[in-house]
């Protein structure tokens, strides 16, 4: 029966079973791991976890049963920041980098967010949905299941639109769930380089509106940055997105502090990115507000960065933190959350389980969605991992592979991914 299988002998069955919310504090460290673990999935739905022992006296005839061999079990990752449609790459700035350019340098000599603009502009929707295609995969492979998909690489409303497009038909042809984000404000398009003004009119009359009235995304999301959008830009246009019905996201802090960790607080925004510069301040105010810090270590290591986000202080401040890719051509070009979770044990001090927990039930909470996937709990969707290691720890432990042996979606074995 297509989507009903029982996974036997997990090592560790890491559940992240607890209250249905995000985790904060020391809460974050508590994995519900069943010992010899077991999972029985039906119809693409989990019916039941316990000791193996337990889930074998209940197994139905008609199911598919496979043994884990002592391997850990874990729920699917979920990438709740990521960039996956664009056009070309930006090897070129990679290597210009390499020689000691900076990120705001390479931006300002016309690289940067500019640069894939105009390669994604010259693509056609089908040639960007089978890069895309081909990026899900790699994805697939590091054993992502859902993931945030923003716009931002067309700057128009013609162009944002077609990469929505993109982004809907990536549901429609890939195992992966995709939730779309409108991130039509993630920097001023060359032909209003002198009227950014005019833009912020274009993306508040035109864009946004036409963005919800085609249902092409859930959230709406703005990168509040000196030479990108201010503060008053950012009023606007969040203000806008909010009163249309969309959920509010922000790229905020990440090259300067600018208040932008504050700013999403007053907003209401339902999750602050990056952060990299935010200082105890901009904390405080989004535990106030419960904001959910989603933190990119990917893209501070990439650009050659040294200055990673306070995740020790947000976590004592009592933050839902989250881990995310911010896989993008420019600033982070990977698929790999196991690649994160080395990064957020070695250069942010967080814990192995601190790391899963952002990077599952968090992240789910961060997307609207803890009421169904996150976790491997009775009732939830049957999207799980099995990976090549005996101790979940291993994952942040062993870097530079991702160390996953299957990748179930939906309780159906995800393809591109060998055994």
């Amino acid at each position: 029966m297509a989507g009903s299988v029982a996974i036997l002998h997990a090592s560790e069955l890491v559940t992240l079973a607890g209250p249905a919310r995000p985790r904060v504090g020391n809460e974050l460290r508590e994995l519900g791991i069943i010992r010899d673990g077991a999972i029985l999935a039906r119809d693409g739905q989990i019916k039941a976890v316990g000791p193996s022992e337990e889930i074998v006296r209940r197994l139905p005839n008609d199911i598919e049963v496979i043994d884990a061999r002592g391997q850990v079990v874990l729920p699917g990752f979920i990438d709740a920041h990521a960039h996956p449609v664009f056009g070309g790459n930006r090897i070129d700035e990679f290597e210009m980098r390499a020689g000691g350019a900076s990120y705001e340098e390479i931006a300002t000599s016309g690289g940067g967010i500019r640069s894939t603009v105009r390669k994604t502009r010259a693509a056609s929707e089908d040639q960007l949905l089978a890069e895309a295609q081909r990026r899900a995969a790699w994805f697939l492979r590091c054993g992502t299941t859902t993931m945030e998909a923003k716009s931002g690489y067309g700057l128009s409303l013609e162009e944002e639109l077609k990469i929505l497009r993109v982004i809907r038909r990536l549901n429609e042809t890939t195992p992966i769930e995709f939730v779309p984000t409108f991130l039509g404000a993630h920097a001023i398009p060359e032909e209003f380089g002198d009227r950014p003004n005019e833009y912020v009119d274009c993306l508040v009359d035109e864009m946004i509106p036409e963005v919800v009235r085609q249902n092409l995304a859930e959230s709406c999301d703005i990168f509040c940055e000196r030479g990108y959008f201010n503060a008053a830009a950012t009023r606007r246009v969040l203000g806008a997105a909010r009163t249309a019905g969309l959920k509010l996201r922000m790229h905020a802090d990440q090259l300067t502090n600018s208040g932008g960790a504050a700013l999403a607080a007053e907003l209401g925004a339902t999750t602050a990115d990056h952060l990299e510069q935010t200082d105890a301040a901009g904390i405080a105010a989004l535990g106030k507000a419960n904001v959910q810090p989603v933190l990119l270590p990917g893209s501070v290591y990439a650009i050659g960065s040294t200055r990673y986000p306070q995740a020790r202080t947000m976590i004592q401040a009592g933050l839902a933190i989250v881990l995310a890719t911010d896989f993008n051509p420019g600033s982070s070009p990977t698929p790999s959350i196991p690649m994160v979770l080395s990064l957020a044990a070695t250069q942010m001090k967080m814990t192995p389980a601190e790391a899963i927990t952002a990077v599952t039930i968090n992240a789910a909470y961060s997307l609207g969605r803890g009421g169904k996937i996150g976790s491997l709990e009775p009732g939830k969707l049957a999207n799980f991992l099995i990976c090549e290691v005996k101790d979940y720890r291993e994952l942040a432990y062993w870097f530079g592979l991702p160390l996953i042996e299957a990748v179930y979606v939906r309780g159906r074995r995800g393809s591109g991914v060998s055994a």
